[in-house]
């Protein structure tokens, strides 16, 4: 067995208890759908929640995609002056929040004042979550994916393990795999992962070859492109005959060649989230949650 799957399999025996019993909470259900290669269920990350109703990262925005039936909440980590992770995607405060400066150059407290933006940069009254406080809301709920914050790994593992969360987190990044496999290998239980593979960017390939150099088979790759060429297709082509899943990202055209863009889909949502179907994609991150659940029920690929 590969390692990098062996690490996965380690993350999902956490869930082998209540599974056997049958009683899978509906994290638990997705979990076990992302392990299933060849379902052609696709199941939707709520890009930073439903930031279009709520400041983007915010504890009301993850139950507002929670109640919709998103299958993934993606959030981004920051750490603060006095080491508190809390969900924030912009290393300053500038653009989010009502305050100035770096994340990491103010303390906790300091961040307990200052209210978040929405997304026309309005103040709003909603505070900024810390990490610990969005895996409560998530537990047992849905699968949560930490995008920037694989430099924090440690801490947020402790985090995970301290709430019983570990399983239904996945956490993306960009380290070669025998770095990944050294650093799970410091830890009993271990998150998901999954590798981001930009072919736009000079380390994009070089990144993917390491993986197939070495017989690694990740639960899923997200790939993003931002031109269509043949070695895109062959790439795309050979992650899904190794048996892993494709996560694509529709929420704006450089990231995936402009196969699929959300803005789009409101004008013509059969033929953007079509095409991105047709292409083998079973995760599909979006900035339109609303709308790609809509469209994915009634075309029969999403319960």
């Amino acid at each position: 067995m590969n390692r990098i799957l062996f690490i996965v399999m380690v993350a999902v025996l956490g869930f082998a208890p209540d599974i056997a019993a049958g009683k899978p909470t509906r994290a638990q259900r997705i979990v076990a759908e992302l392990h299933k290669p060849k379902s052609r269920t696709v199941l939707v990350a709520a890009h930073r929640g439903d930031w279009r109703n709520w400041p983007e990262n915010s504890i009301p925005a993850m139950e507002s995609a929670i109640d919709m039936g998103v299958d993934i909440i993606e959030l981004d980590l920051a750490l603060t002056k006095d080491s508190v992770l809390v969900v924030c995607h912009d290393r300053r405060l500038d653009r989010t929040t009502t305050g100035k400066g770096f994340v990491s150059d103010v303390p906790y407290d300091s961040i307990q004042t200052m209210r978040l933006r929405a997304g026309h940069g309005v103040r709003t009254e909603i505070g900024m979550p810390t990490l610990r406080e969005a895996l409560l809301v998530c537990k047992d709920r849905v699968v949560v994916n930490i995008d920037k914050g694989y430099e924090y790994y440690d801490m947020a593992l402790a985090l995970c393990e301290e709430l019983g969360v570990t399983g239904q987190i996945l956490i993306k990044g960009t380290a070669l795999p025998d770095a990944v496999t050294a650093k799970f290998a410091e830890h009993s239980r271990n998150m998901l992962y999954m590798p981001i593979v930009n072919l736009s960017k000079k380390d994009g390939l070089p990144l993917y070859n390491a993986y197939k150099a070495g017989g690694e088979v990740p639960m899923a790759y997200e790939l993003c492109w931002s031109v269509r060429t043949p070695d895109v297709d062959a790439v795309m082509a050979e992650m899904l005959a190794s048996g892993a899943k494709l996560w694509v990202n529709s929420l704006w055209p450089s990231l995936n060649g402009g196969l699929c863009d959300d803005a789009a889909a409101v004008e013509g949502v059969e033929e953007i989230y079509g095409k991105i179907i047709a292409d083998g994609a079973t995760i599909i991150q979006t900035d339109r949650p609303t709308l790609l659940l809509d469209y994915l029920r009634r075309t029969g690929h999403h319960e």
